[in-house]
């Protein structure tokens, strides 16, 4: 799960790259320019990241507290995600909006939140 979750993440900071520079690839410009397809791609990248680093640190670290270690990574890639947004002033081809950062905070929580209850599950069976 460690490696499948830093993959993602080198996922993400390829596109983030590829949309700074304007050289995104015509399926993901396609992906923006749909009605709020931005927010939904924010939400469900930054989602499945979430989940992929909680899942990762839940196997890792299975003495210490689910909540604690969700809140925790959550947090950490909150702080990260507003400052890429925030960096987006910075380039030319990008525009920094709280709606994308909100979308990208939700997913973070949403998916915390389904990671809580996917483990739970697995636990179970």
């Amino acid at each position: 799960m460690k490696w499948l979750a830093i993959l993602f993440a080198l996922l993400i900071l390829l596109i983030i790259i590829l949309a700074d520079i304007g050289a995104l690839p015509p399926s993901l410009r396609l992906l923006k320019d749909l009605p709020y397809g931005d927010k939904i791609g924010h939400f469900i990248l930054y989602g499945i990241l979430t989940l992929l680093v909680d899942l990762a640190l839940f196997g890792a670290h299975p003495h210490l507290s689910r909540k604690w270690l969700a809140v925790t990574s959550g947090l950490i890639l909150a702080l990260l995600i507003g400052l890429e947004e925030f960096s987006q002033q910075y380039f030319a081809n990008r525009t920094f909006s709280l709606k994308d950062l909100a979308a990208s905070y939700l997913g973070v929580i949403f998916f915390s939140w389904l990671a809580l209850r996917v483990q739970r599950t697995w636990i179970k069976e």
